[in-house]
């Protein structure tokens, strides 16, 4: 595998809840593995939650080394709350479809528990790789935004 190169940072834009977090807040197996490859790629990555700021959970799995900055999600309206947002997602990785499809990114399994065997961390990652690398992906996971930003 080799690692996706770039003259340009993309912002990369995580949901907290059922895609980084389970609903008992343990972290999602291979999440801090494969959140530094994506750093190591050059990507920017952002935290977003629409729950508030998540700084807490952030510190809470020694991830604000990864993170440039936690800001509050939009909940509704997505492309236009956006486009008045001062950092920009390139991509966003949320088990939430709806988002998702309007801006563009990863649609994640949903992560409720605990599961030893779960693999969503790097599915994201390799449908990121071929998105950093073509533009686009053929994964079925993969959504290219419903208009541009």
């Amino acid at each position: 595998m080799t690692n996706a190169s770039s003259d340009t940072e993309r912002n990369i834009f995580f949901d907290v809840d059922y895609t980084l977090l389970g609903v008992d807040g343990s972290l999602r197996p291979l999440a801090r593995e494969i959140l530094q490859r994506l750093v190591d790629d050059g990507h920017q990555l952002y935290i977003w939650s629409g729950n508030g700021i998540r700084w807490r959970d952030i510190r809470k799995h020694d991830l604000q080394s990864l993170v440039i900055d936690c800001i509050e999600k939009p909940v509704s309206d997505y492309v236009n709350a956006v486009a008045i947002m001062n950092v920009k997602p390139d991509l966003v990785v949320d088990d939430d479809l709806e988002i998702v499809a309007a801006l563009g990114g990863v649609w994640a399994r949903t992560y409720y528990f605990p599961n030893s065997r779960d693999t969503g961390m790097e599915d994201i990652y390799q449908v990121i790789q071929e998105w950093a690398q073509h533009g686009l992906s053929d994964d079925p996971q993969f959504r290219a935004p419903s208009r541009s930003l």
